[in-house]
């Protein structure tokens, strides 16, 4: 143990920590702006700083470590006075248009400035202007940028992707995409996990919600919603309300206020998926050689754009089933409207999601297989929705309860846990279970592939085979996975992937909480209306029967095959 004075407290901290957990550990949270625990300690932004007795110069306080007999002042006259300096200087180069961007009031250098009282700035410095494809699903603005890196190291440590390094030298260092490229062709994911970490707003998301405000009040246009299941885990952090206030019936009251024809659950065609995933991973099971084992889930885009850019050999062994978005999508346009009496032509088909990535998805070939056009015309963020709801001056959590609509809003609590890594795998071995002996499992029996680990694998009896399976979660950790099996270190039947930590609840278009990750936070939600859900088993889901005996046939049949599934090629 080391003995320090912090502030004037005496305080005794393990050997090796830093004088930024030492002050917590009292109490006192030190001001920090570039600061990720474990991913970015570079000390960059220079606010973190502390006096230290003894010592001219004043020293960082997140990657240096506590000495014994250290007199520590956190916020001393000169602290005080060199950390504002560094923040105006910071800001100097800040496009400090705060009214009119997205993340004002959840902006951490708006928050320091406004702490500090930066009441304006003796600084005066050049805005760094660039072009960018404003088409393009990440947006960033080198305008809003200070250097911080997180975004090189979250996309560098956690996704292995190097979408992001640092240009220039001096004062005209700047981030851009790596090597000079354009966004197109850095093989980025649109994970968007350099979004949620950014601390201001360099990187965003393409906002929609004009185009889809003129789609809701059109006359001529039927509108769709569906809402995935991590939404709903997420959407009242906007409103400081908990998941029980801020649930999906709620959610859909609000979204009818707001001029929304129809609103269904995207847990409908979890539900679907898992019918289709489930057959296709029970075929490839008993007919060996059809089709390589292991196959790999296919519900995450930013893990396929990840795989077909760094593993395109990996295309046979990826699921042909498009993603539950893409399935409600292709049935909305298709049954839905044959069965309510409704041109395809004039639906518009929009999805909230807790993704980035979904945004380009929806755009791909083979995403338009109902014959009326993309299956899913927009794509919303939860942040988007957040956005909306208070464009629409509604109080959310006054508004009351209302049901999802039919025949697309029904689901099981296989359905839910979509949103949670390793909730694909569960609800698909539920079924898989089912199909191979005829009778239901207990329908927690596979909880062990549960949980926030990173790479978790298990063994089950299906049938009287055991399946190998792997969950994981982040790019860096599938990257790892992968090597393993080409290296021939592991051996696998079944694999989930996730390209966002966490799965879904931790996705890139999920509110953002600066420096904290929320995924270990939201998943319980999603498990708890598992738990508490009458049917559990998507096979039970009645909606999900009636669908295949009046319209899709058998799983994994020509229509199905048709409008469910996709050919997945390389994007090199």
């Amino acid at each position: 143990m080391v003995n320090l004075t912090i502030d004037g407290i005496r305080v005794s901290v393990p050997e090796g920590t830093t004088i930024m957990d030492a002050a917590a550990a009292i109490g006192v949270r030190i001001p920090r702006l570039c600061y990720l625990r474990g991913v970015n300690e570079i000390a960059a932004c220079r606010v973190c700083i502390v006096e230290v007795e003894g010592r001219d110069k004043l020293v960082t306080s997140c990657n240096n470590t506590v000495e014994e007999g250290m007199t520590l002042h956190t916020n001393s006259p000169r602290v005080r006075q060199t950390r504002r300096t560094n923040v105006q200087l910071i800001l100097s180069q800040h496009d400090c248009k705060c009214a009119v961007c997205v993340r004002s009031g959840n902006c951490a250098l708006q928050n320091l400035a406004n702490d500090m009282g930066c009441i304006g700035n003796p600084y005066t410095g050049a805005i760094e202007q660039s072009a960018w494809d404003a088409g393009f699903p990440l947006i960033r603005d080198n305008a809003k940028c200070i250097r911080c890196m997180r975004c090189i190291q979250i996309c560098d440590k956690i996704q292995t992707l190097g979408v992001w390094d640092v240009m220039g030298t001096g004062s005209r260092t700047t981030v851009n995409v790596s090597g000079g490229r354009r966004i197109q062709s850095a093989d980025c994911s649109i994970c968007g996990q350099c979004i949620t970490h950014c601390p201001v707003a360099a990187l965003r998301e393409r906002d929609d919600t004009d185009r889809v405000l003129d789609a809701l009040h059109d006359p001529d246009r039927v509108t769709v919603v569906q809402v995935a299941p991590a939404v709903r885990a997420a959407w009242g952090e906007q409103f400081g309300l908990t998941p029980e206030v801020a649930n999906e019936k709620r959610l859909a009251t609000i979204l009818r206020h707001m001029g929304v024809d129809y609103v269904f659950d995207t847990n409908f065609a979890a539900d679907l998926t898992i019918m289709e995933e489930g057959t296709e991973f029970l075929h490839r099971l008993t007919h060996p050689g059809e089709a390589p084992l292991p196959m790999f889930t296919s519900c995450c885009p930013g893990w396929l754009r990840f795989a077909k850019t760094q593993y395109p050999e990996l295309m046979p062994n990826i699921s042909s089933c498009k993603s539950p978005q893409q399935m409600f999508g292709a049935v909305t346009k298709s049954y839905f409207a044959e069965k309510m009496g409704i041109d395809p032509a004039k639906i518009c088909c929009i999805s909230i999601m807790p993704c980035t990535a979904k945004k380009d998805e929806c755009t791909w070939p083979g995403m338009d297989s109902a014959g009326a056009g993309q299956d899913v015309d927009f794509v919303l963020t939860t942040r988007e929705l957040a956005r909306m709801i208070r464009a629409e001056a509604i109080a959310p959590e006054a508004v009351p309860e209302s049901e999802y609509d039919s025949p697309l809003g029904e689901y099981s609590g296989a359905g839910v846990i979509f949103g949670a890594t390793g909730g694909v795998m569960e609800a698909a071995l539920r079924t898989a279970y089912r199909l191979a002996t005829g009778k239901n499992p207990g329908a927690d029996v596979f909880k062990e592939v549960r949980g926030m680990k990173p790479w978790k694998e298990a063994e089950f009896n299906v049938g009287g085979t055991v399946v190998r399976t792997a969950v994981v979660s982040g790019l860096g950790n599938a990257r790892a996975l992968v090597e393993a099996l080409r290296r021939g270190d592991a051996q696998y039947d079944f694999v989930e992937v996730m390209a966002c930590p966490g799965g879904c609840v931790g996705g890139g278009g999920q509110p953002i909480h600066d420096g904290e990750e929320y995924a270990e936070r939201r998943a319980p939600t999603l498990y708890e209306l598992d738990r508490k859900k009458p049917i559990r088993f998507s096979h039970e889901n009645p909606e999900i029967v009636r669908l295949y005996e009046d319209y899709l046939g058998e799983p994994c049949g020509e229509k199905p095959h048709h409008l469910l599934h996709v050919e997945h090629h390389p994007m090199r």
